[in-house]
């Protein structure tokens, strides 16, 4: 039997693939964000890597084909004459990874950095101060991903400057109600990605404190989620 146009649409609302989300009242909805920095400079090489590239280049420059002279002789000709450029890298180190300033995102260059705040949160005991990804509580906002958008336009202000990957959460997870907050009802909260995009420092707000962390730092701030965020971020640096 074929549906009509507006049946077949109605049955996808229903069954829940409509990208808006329309909240029925009998459940809560939490929207957070992983914003995050990308590494700025290549990470270390591992010395694992490092050992077989040496052995590959002995091995190519070994077995590698053998061009008359005169052929070489024209090919190193061409490069006489041209300015040679002075290339000096940058320090690796910077002065914030010497303090370890967490407010700064010139830090841990190799890595990527994630923004934690330290303030009130949905779901919290008592409304006591927690630490937490920039989150929002779903309204009547048009998507989840706008609720997102939201959420961290209420911490750091302009939104012209980062990029949210996909239109759709990359994780969720169900929160139960604790012993301190048996008034709390179950609850989603569903994740969302952001990157920073040619900025290195923000102006972040609503909240008591703030830090940029790596993956390794951020089980520091939240142990209890550990196996989550390591799911979620599967990268190693």
């Amino acid at each position: 039997m074929r549906r009509s146009p507006v049946a077949l649409f109605q049955y996808l609302k229903s069954r829940g693939f409509c990208s808006s989300r329309t909240n029925n009242g009998d459940e809560k909805l939490v929207t957070a964000v992983l914003f995050e920095r990308l590494p700025v400079v290549l990470p270390k090489i591992n010395p694992a890597i490092y050992a077989f590239e040496e052995f590959s280049l002995r091995w190519n420059n070994l077995f590698r084909r053998k061009f008359p002279d005169e052929v070489l002789s024209r090919s190193e000709a061409r490069g006489k004459g041209d300015y040679q450029i002075e290339y000096t890298p940058a320090p690796r180190i910077t002065e914030a990874d010497k303090t370890n300033d967490r407010k700064s995102l010139q830090r841990a260059l190799d890595s990527r950095l994630y923004l934690l705040l330290y303030g009130s949160t949905y779901g919290a005991p008592d409304g006591k101060p927690v630490w937490h990804f920039p989150e929002k509580a779903y309204e009547n906002e048009e998507t989840l991903r706008k609720c997102a958008e939201a959420a961290l336009n209420s911490v750091v202000g302009d939104l012209s400057d980062m990029y949210f990957v996909g239109n759709a959460p990359m994780a969720h997870m169900v929160v139960q109600p604790k012993e301190e907050t048996p008034e709390v009802s179950p609850f989603k909260r569903f994740f969302f990605k952001s990157q920073v995009l040619g900025r290195d420092k923000y102006t972040v707000g609503k909240c008591e404190d703030y830090v940029w962390v790596t993956k390794d730092e951020l089980m520091e701030y939240l142990p209890e989620h550990t196996e989550l965020l390591d799911k979620m971020i599967i990268h190693i640096r």
